[in-house]
């Protein structure tokens, strides 16, 4: 179990030709708050969202990932603002950020541009005591290790009931850091582009694909393809696929429009880590009129 800490822990710490790589999150489009500061506000409600993903389940080290965001609409809704909590855990290696958002809101009849900010701050911790080191002498893994980095990202939407558009840069700061005489990348900026659209079939049924490209230096493209059937505007069910390396179900049921309950179920190939080593994520949302000026709609994006 430690050897392969060990390997994932320095692949994910010591790579300065890679550096730390941003979580993933299957249900990205039930929540983009996460990886989009645009986002914020712009459904005009009180929003809340937590999440909770494990990933390669039975591989020692793997990923397990919370978030939490929180925003909500303000002056007539133009203005958001909200704040996303997100732990990440690779192996010996904790990953805490805390951001601060905010966006401004233009309406075009149906359809909505929002430009948002947000800063906040990059904690990582690694656990060097969890590893087995060969050379003790190693000063890379010469004890536990705490750092923390300011960060700031940026983003935009395009939404209307019928379509999605978003283009974010969610920590702009790339980090840098020396682990004993090493320098290095704690984080590497990851660029993000999202799209969705629903088709209306009929007044009980429609078809929503989704995509989310993500990129950073020195890595491929990663490209996440969803498509979902929706019965009655309350259930969801579909398909998905990560680089057609990964595939996956979700499926989600709507509660009274404002509790959504979504799971995600993922089987990697054995271009990725195997068969063997499942996925999960499960995820809880509710919207809630607090102003006046808050109400509440029927949405999917």
């Amino acid at each position: 179990m430690k050897q392969v800490l060990f390997s994932i822990s320095l692949f994910f710490i010591v790579s300065s030709a890679y550096g730390q790589q941003d979580p993933l999150y299957a249900q990205y489009i039930n929540n983009p708050m996460v990886i989009n500061p645009g986002y914020t506000g712009i459904n005009n409600v009180l929003n809340a969202s937590l999440s909770y993903r494990t990933q390669w389940t039975g591989l020692d080290g793997a990923p397990n990932t919370a978030a939490f965001s929180a925003h909500s609409s303000f002056f007539d809704n133009l203005l958001g603002l909200g704040l996303v909590i997100v732990r990440d855990k690779v192996g010996s290696t904790t990953n805490t950020q805390i951001s601060a958002t905010s966006a401004y809101k233009i309406d075009f009849g149906e359809a909505k541009l929002s430009f948002g900010m947000q800063a906040g701050i990059f904690s990582l911790e690694e656990s060097n005591s969890e590893l087995t080191i060969k050379d003790n002498n190693d000063p890379v893994f010469g004890g536990d290790e705490t750092f923390s980095k300011f960060n700031i990202g940026a983003g935009i939407v395009l939404k209307s009931p019928k379509y999605y558009l978003g283009l974010s840069v969610p920590r702009l700061v790339n980090s840098k850091e020396d682990f004993g005489m090493i320098e290095s990348q704690l984080y590497q900026r990851h660029f993000y582009f999202g799209a969705g659209y629903l088709i209306n079939l009929n007044t009980d049924l429609a078809l929503k694909p989704t995509a989310l490209f993500k990129g950073v230096a020195d890595a491929p493209v990663s490209v996440d393809l969803n498509g979902s059937v929706i019965l009655r505007d309350k259930y969801t069910i579909g398909a998905l696929t990560r680089n057609f390396e990964t595939f996956g179900l979700l499926a989600q049921i709507n509660f009274d429009h404002n509790i959504r309950i979504g799971y995600v179920g993922e089987i990697p190939t054995n271009k990725s880590v195997g068969t063997e080593f499942t996925s999960h994520e499960i995820s809880i949302t509710l919207d809630l009129e607090v102003f006046d000026f808050h109400f509440l709609d029927e949405r999917h994006f």
